[in-house]
């Protein structure tokens, strides 16, 4: 059978989701978790990656077992066996052919950023001690709906068949002394958001133009775009499928 395991994460002691030759990773940490308390060689595949440091607030992975379980007994003793850093927040039965990759109709990230110092905001921001100028900021994200090819975003030498990304929301709102920058799209290129943001920041600092960030973009030259943001500010929110009660399903086409 298959099942769907939905879980948090804080990225700061792990480097990205996917597993490493010679580092820690979430897939490695949860993975092993699943197969000492199953008693059994399970592996995992997850909806996404998420680079070094970065975090996930809702994340899904699927793995395969016959071997009989309660789903809320498993949960919490995932929870005390893994580290305080993973917390697994459901597991739900699916379809066999279900693929935690795959069938992600759309994925939310937001990123955030201090304008003021603050030592318990640092490890879960980047603080900017400029000013920036959010207005600008959210007239430049509007302009990424003009496009579907974002590979001025995208890291380098990437192995990828397409750079096309259909995205569905981008907006900055204030809360408190933090900027807060909401993205949704059906799929993200490694490294899009952080590029996105770093490249928004720039806008809003007055170093990059409205008409800069549309040529940026129509470049489709990584070069081109601003540097990445901070991974410590970044954080995968949701993960949304057409057949999972509480992931706010939408219609695929």
């Amino acid at each position: 059978m298959r099942y769907f395991i939905e879980f948090a994460y804080n990225g700061k002691n792990y480097h990205g989701w996917q597993q490493q030759p010679n580092a820690p990773s979430v897939q490695e940490t949860l993975g092993k978790a699943i197969a000492v308390l199953l008693r059994s060689d399970i592996e995992i595949t997850g909806a996404g990656r998420t680079d070094t440091g970065v975090h996930a607030k809702q994340m899904f992975a699927h793995f395969d077992t016959e071997i009989s379980f309660e789903a809320t007994i498993l949960k919490n003793r995932l929870n005390s066996y893994l580290p305080k850093d993973i917390a697994i927040l459901k597991i739900h039965t699916v379809a066999d052919d279900a693929h935690a990759r795959f069938d992600a109709v759309k994925r939310t990230y937001e990123y955030h950023v201090t304008t003021v110092k603050d030592v318990f905001e640092e490890p879960l921001s980047w603080y900017c001690h400029q000013a920036l100028d959010m207005e600008k900021m959210n007239q430049a994200a509007k302009i990424l709906f003009e496009f579907s090819d974002f590979q001025c975003f995208s890291k380098v030498n990437t192995d990828v068949k397409t750079f096309q990304c259909k995205i569905m929301e981008a907006y900055w709102k204030q809360d408190g002394h933090k900027l807060v920058f909401t993205i949704a799209a059906d799929r993200f290129l490694r490294n899009m958001v952080r590029a996105i943001v770093g490249t928004l920041v720039a806008v809003g600092m007055g170093k990059t133009s409205l008409e800069d960030f549309r040529k940026i973009i129509e470049s489709k030259n990584r070069n081109e775009a601003g540097a990445s943001a901070p991974a410590q500010g970044l954080f995968l929110t949701k993960v949304e499928y057409p057949y999972i009660c509480g992931t706010q399903p939408i219609d695929k086409n």
